[in-house]
């Protein structure tokens, strides 16, 4: 199996939430991945959400992880069968889910990771944790296959 892990320093501003997704999709692009394919726009979606709760609910700065998995020899056109992301802070206090109810403009990223990532925990990391997800090529497509409202994210 062959592994290509990239990483962001994300600083403790909301501002970097954007920043994170530029970068996300410019490495995303550069393995193969294209920005309008459906596996791309989950990645960015799931990395924006993570790198959120990140930064709003630990007020410090961050890592954003991508581990590109791939089976066997990878050719240069060739793109990976799994991307995993992490993000790591230096709160140890465990991610907690939540329902958002109504009009709340708040906690609905974990449900939406739960529901468009095929796997997602979290671990123990230094004095931190880290919080990963882990999403499929050929689910992401099974995923949104059918047509869904149009989220928009300023670059």
């Amino acid at each position: 199996m062959q592994v290509l892990q990239v990483q962001l320093e994300v600083g403790a501003d909301p501002a970097e939430v954007g920043r994170a997704r530029r970068w996300a999709r410019s490495r995303l692009a550069g393995s193969g991945i294209e920005a309008d394919e459906p596996l791309a726009e989950t990645l960015v979606l799931l990395i924006s959400e993570l790198v959120t709760n990140a930064v709003v609910h630990t007020g410090c700065p961050a890592v954003l992880r991508m581990l590109l998995l791939g089976n066997g020899d990878v050719a240069e056109e060739s793109s990976p069968d799994t991307v995993r992301v992490e993000v790591a802070d230096s709160s140890a206090r465990p991610p907690r889910p939540r329902h958002a109810e109504g009009d709340e403009t708040n906690g609905r990223g974990l449900e939406l990771v739960d529901g468009l990532a095929d796997r997602w925990g979290w671990q123990p990391e230094g004095a931190g944790k880290s919080i990963w997800c882990e999403v499929d090529r050929e689910s992401a497509s099974v995923h949104r296959s059918e047509p869904v409202g149009v989220i928009a994210f300023p670059a």
